[in-house]
């Protein structure tokens, strides 16, 4: 077993992910212009860094976590017991969870109104799927419980509604940026 985890590592995975977000926006920037590539590539490193904050155990590789103390289901006590501040933040878990969320939902948005027609399906669709991209995150906690994390419906509500309030934010920046018109290079 190689023990991994730890805030060295998660900025490991952040400044990597970065990096590989960076050429994508260079290979894009031809066809989309910088705005589409720009949008693209944050949207993308967004998603990573979330991986990052929220796959990778906090404190260090935890070792074995023995059976009975693995959680069986998700806990669905909504607004249940959470952590006054995470671990590499002060503030409520919460108010963390939602804002974490938000940069996905206005990028999304931003990169998706290049096509306006489509983006009346597509927007919806991309909030649905960053919905179900939280989902995804809670059940990798629920099932490799060596992350040392805990499964929560509270914790996709609100990483959800950062989503909605980043898309709501991502219509109005989509106002002024206009990317359907023009192309900046």
């Amino acid at each position: 077993m190689v023990p991994v985890g730890g805030v060295a590592v998660m900025l490991l995975g952040v400044v990597v992910s970065g990096v590989l977000c960076l050429l994508v926006y260079l290979v894009a920037r031809g066809p989309l212009g910088v705005l589409g590539a720009g949008a693209l590539a944050l949207l993308l490193w967004s998603l990573a860094v979330i991986a990052c904050l929220t796959l990778v155990p906090a404190e260090g590789a935890p070792g074995i976590v023995p059976a009975e103390t693995r959680q069986e289901t998700c806990s669905w006590d909504y607004g249940g017991p959470a952590p006054e501040g995470f671990w590499i933040f002060s503030g409520g878990q919460r108010l963390l969870n939602t804002l974490v969320f938000v940069p996905p939902g206005l990028l999304m948005v931003v990169f998706l109104a290049r096509w306006p027609r489509v983006a009346l399906v597509t927007v919806p669709l991309g909030l649905a799927v960053l919905a179900a991209y939280s989902a995804g995150i809670e059940l990798t906690q629920l099932e490799l419980a060596r992350l040392d994390r805990a499964c929560d419906i509270t914790d996709v509500v609100d990483n959800s509604t950062g989503a909605l309030l980043g898309g709501a934010a991502g219509l109005l920046a989509a106002l002024v940026l206009r990317p359907w018109r023009a192309r900046l290079r």
